[in-house]
């Protein structure tokens, strides 16, 4: 099956959420071993791109998406398990004289 987003294929989950936001998810994340420089100018992107109006919608978006994604997978993501409590014997403690 092939997914869409406009006129683009997503190939990978990250082809898919660059096409829905529109821009890189580097962008967002950073990279790793990114200089000081390379984080700074990202930022700078970044806030750029949240001051068009064409973006003003991202921060919504994104956690649409993510709400969507935790959804989607809530049983994985949330796989828990009660614990059983032990049923041991209880030891009773009597005070008195011992014949």
């Amino acid at each position: 099956m092939r997914t869409y987003i406009g006129r683009q294929q997503a190939v990978s989950v990250e082809d898919f959420v660059e096409l829905a936001l529109g821009t890189p998810v580097e962008l967002w994340l950073g990279a790793e071993g990114e200089t000081a420089e390379e984080r700074a100018a990202r930022l700078d992107a970044a806030r750029d791109i949240l001051a068009d109006p064409e973006y003003s919608n991202l921060p919504d978006d994104v956690a649409r998406i993510a709400a969507e994604v935790i959804e989607a997978h809530a049983p994985e993501l949330f796989n828990v398990v009660p614990l059983v409590r032990p049923t041991g014997r209880r030891l009773s403690f009597r005070k008195g004289a011992a014949a």
